[in-house]
């Protein structure tokens, strides 16, 4: 399988190991403004950044090469991205994370949520932790995490910081060096608190995820989720 890797910082780089022990090839490496041929490859991951990552997309949909994406701070054109995937009868897959034991967390966070729904005694507050050079906050984790708690409660919306309305779920976002990422919810009232958490160790889950994920999606036409690619329903 040849790839394309768009954006080559830290997960590009772990990524291109993680696909050349699995005897893939890496056939384009972009940075930022780098122009390339989109066609030269079979299937694109882009871990770029948030203003090149439509850009990016949209570029591999229209030339008819399936593109996994792990960038966050997009998604305000995600809308627009589905719809030039279907359009050019493309292959597309954005997940917040690929990890296989995140993707198991979003479960049991919404299983956690629907249980506690009723609970009106417990405050539900969210914190992540990544690396100092991570550019959105909250993570687009903390975001999926905190959608999934939406809709099975009362909850209506997010918002960052450790103050919020009864309404929303409070994120506290932190930045400490070389953390690869931490996300903790939390159940608290008077007499007792549940707490969730997943621990990234390194970003090793999230590269393998990634290309397992680029593998499943040769061949096939239409948005997808890691959930198709888990089978996790």
């Amino acid at each position: 399988m040849k790839i394309a890797l768009l954006g080559y910082g830290r997960m590009g780089k772990e990524i291109e190991k993680i696909a050349l022990s699995r005897g893939h090839e890496i056939v384009i490496r972009k940075d930022v403004d780098d122009e390339i041929d989109i066609t030269l490859a079979d299937v694109a991951i882009d871990f770029s950044v948030p203003s090149s990552a439509f850009d990016n997309i949209t570029n591999c949909l229209k030339n008819n090469v399936p593109v996994i994406s792990g960038t966050t701070g997009w998604l305000d054109k995600y809308d627009a991205a589905v719809t030039t995937c279907k359009e050019n009868k493309g292959a597309f897959i954005y997940a917040s994370n690929y990890s296989l034991g995140v993707n198991i967390f979003f479960e049991l966070n919404k299983q956690l949520a629907k249980m506690m729904s009723n609970l009106e005694d417990y405050n539900i507050s969210m914190e992540e932790i990544h690396h100092t050079k991570k550019l959105d906050a909250p993570s687009g984790t903390a975001i999926t995490l905190a959608e999934g708690i939406i809709e099975n409660t009362v909850k209506e919306t997010w918002k960052l910081g450790d103050k919020a309305s009864n309404e929303e779920i409070p994120i506290v976002a932190k930045r400490i060096p070389d953390v690869p990422g931490t996300h903790t919810v939390w159940y608290d009232s008077e007499v007792d608190s549940i707490e969730i958490k997943h621990t990234a160790h390194n970003r090793k889950g999230f590269a393998l995820g990634a290309v397992v994920a680029a593998e499943w999606i040769i061949g096939k036409e239409g948005v997808f989720s890691m959930k198709d690619v888990l089978n996790i329903r």
